[in-house]
Order: C-alpha cells, then structure tokens, then sequence
C-alpha cells in the first residue's frame, strides 16, 4: 500500500479498488472525487511558484461550482472520503487525520475569542455526519462518530459518539465500526 499516491489511497475509499491514473480521471465524473484529485494537486503543489497559481484557481473555480470550502493548507491525511456533494466549510487551520468521512453541511471552524479560541485537529476514523458544527481549538480522538446536526466545541475522547445540541459523548468502543469503510 506504500507506493500508491495520496490520490489513489482516497480514491480507494469511494470504491475499493487501486486505479490508475486514467482510472481516477474516470472517476472524476464524481464532483466529490473530482473536488478532492483538484484539492490534493493544489497541496501538492503549493510550494511551486509556477503550479501553485494554477491549482490555486482552478481549485477556487470548483470551491464555488460544488460549495466545498476547503483550502490546500488544511492539513488531510490519506483516506480522505467525502460522503455527499453540498455545502462544506473547514477552516484552513484545521488538522484532520486519516480515513476520516465528512458529509454534506458540515463546518469545521476556528473559534476567535475565549479559552477555544483556535481551530479543531481530528483524529483518524472519524465519521462526521449531516450539518455537524465542530468549533475552536478542540481535539477530537480516534475511532469517534459525530452524529448529524451535533455541535461540538469540547474535547472528544477516542473511541466516542457525539450526539445532540448541546453535544453528548457517549463512549463506544466501535463507534466508527460499519462507517467508515475500505480503511487504508
């Protein structure tokens, strides 16, 4: 699994399958797959003075043509997988791990006053689900599944379900098991 590309280890999420190059381009047809291949080229090329620019604008032509907004400095580890196509918002300075499922509505924000103030980093295996709120600068463990329209602005521990306005940790020792699928 080591020498497959970023690209294809998210891909592999969505079907189960390594491709290949032309196997992605196929598959592109997808406006959630087709966002993340436009996402990763503008992270794999940020710190080029020629290539950055480009990806910069087509990644923002997509930003507004699928309403996600996610930046290429948003740290995403491998296994990104985005559930539905709709309006995302995750903050630039948010860190997320790897095998991590995110749907349609969901924002990821940083908090700009009081003891949150910051941005969240999410652990790996994390289902977040419908129009979920994530908010300042929180640490939310491994293993753990946010349930549709929770908001979230405190610490989770690992192996948890959230639930509910105001949130609800629930620990559960396979909270993502059936989730989060083809994990790389």
């Amino acid at each position: 699994m080591a020498n497959y590309s970023i690209i294809q280890k998210d891909f592999y999420r969505e079907s189960g399958k390594w491709l290949s190059r032309f196997g992605i381009w196929k598959k592109c047809i997808n406006p959630n797959l087709h966002f993340i291949y436009i996402l990763r080229m503008a992270q794999r090329y940020q710190k080029n003075p020629v290539l950055n620019p480009f990806w910069r604008i087509i990644l923002r032509h997509y930003q507004i043509k699928y309403g996600f907004q996610i930046y290429p400095e948003t740290q995403i580890g491998e296994g990104f997988y985005l559930g539905h196509w709709g309006s995302l918002v995750i903050n630039p300075k948010t860190i997320i791990g790897k095998n991590c499922n995110i749907a349609q509505g969901v924002t990821i924000g940083q908090q700009n006053r009081g003891k949150n103030e910051g941005s969240p980093v999410i652990g790996d295996e994390v289902w977040i689900g419908t129009n979920a709120v994530i908010v300042g600068a929180i640490n939310i463990g491994n293993n753990v599944l946010i349930v549709p329209n929770s908001y979230v602005n405190f610490d989770v521990p690992a192996n948890s379900v959230v639930i509910g306005n105001p949130a609800k940790i629930i620990p559960t020792l396979n909270a993502t098991k059936d989730y989060i699928n083809r994990k790389i």
